[in-house]
């Protein structure tokens, strides 16, 4: 669907074409659309009483950069009628830049310490679990290098923390992570972990915490990916489902 090439060229094109600031939507969403489909009349199409980004001869395609509740009531509507792949742009690398509210100035960009976890995703698949078993529900996962601009209007004294994002800005795709059957699932469980295994032996192996390796798991044991098999102490044993 998407090949891993730079994304750079593509944006300044498309904000030279449209006229910078003239966009009424957010930067990512806008650039991904454009680029997973350039022809306009397959863009922002009316299905019964919703409107998808996408509707052409792969079928329905959502790009949802968050809050994946909100499609609940699409996805009800659209499974019925076509195949649906909901692409969900996260952070891979990461460049922070801040925006001084008052004279207008952006700082010089630093590269984030974070680096984005495929396992991350699950806190937003989580809001669509009941769909994930559909035959007709694809997930695409790109994992994207970013610009981020923020705000400095946070409650700290340098004003960083609890501030608002203003804008992310793609740069390329460093990697994907195509989901369309239990086998694409089974991808993400790393090869260290023992047969049986808890969510502390999946955070450990996976590099993540506790809560995301919880997260994490509930979602892999209702599509079929793994399953619970017993305790050990207070924790519950989990093994691959081969």
């Amino acid at each position: 669907m998407i090949q891993n090439k730079k994304l750079s060229k593509f944006l300044l094109e498309e904000r030279i074409r449209q006229g910078i600031g003239t966009l009424s939507e957010k930067t990512l969403h806008y650039t991904l659309k454009n680029y997973l489909e350039p022809r306009q009349e397959y863009q922002e199409v009316k299905i019964g009483k919703f409107i998808a980004d996408i509707y052409n001869e792969h079928g329905i395609i959502e790009i949802q950069t968050r809050s994946f509740n909100l499609l609940r009531r699409k996805l009800e509507t659209f499974l019925q009628k076509e195949m649906v792949t909901v692409v969900y742009p996260m952070d891979g690398t990461k460049w922070l830049s801040w925006i001084d509210l008052e004279t207008g100035e952006v700082s010089k960009r630093r590269k984030s310490p974070k680096k984005g976890n495929y396992n991350d995703a699950f806190y937003e698949l989580y809001k669509i679990k009941s769909f994930l078993n559909h035959p007709n529900l694809k997930i695409y996962i790109l994992k994207l290098e970013i610009e981020e601009y923020r705000n400095l209007d946070g409650y700290s004294k340098n004003k960083k923390k609890g501030s608002s994002r203003f804008d992310r800005i793609p740069i390329q795709i460093e990697d994907s992570w195509l989901i369309s059957s239990i086998e694409d699932y089974k991808k993400i469980l790393p090869t260290t972990l023992p047969i049986t295994f808890t969510s502390n032996d999946y955070a450990r192996c996976s590099n993540i915490a506790l809560k995301r390796a919880q997260l994490a798991l509930n979602i892999l044991t209702e599509v079929g990916a793994v399953k619970r098999v017993g305790m050990k102490g207070k924790s519950i044993l989990y093994e691959r489902i081969y």
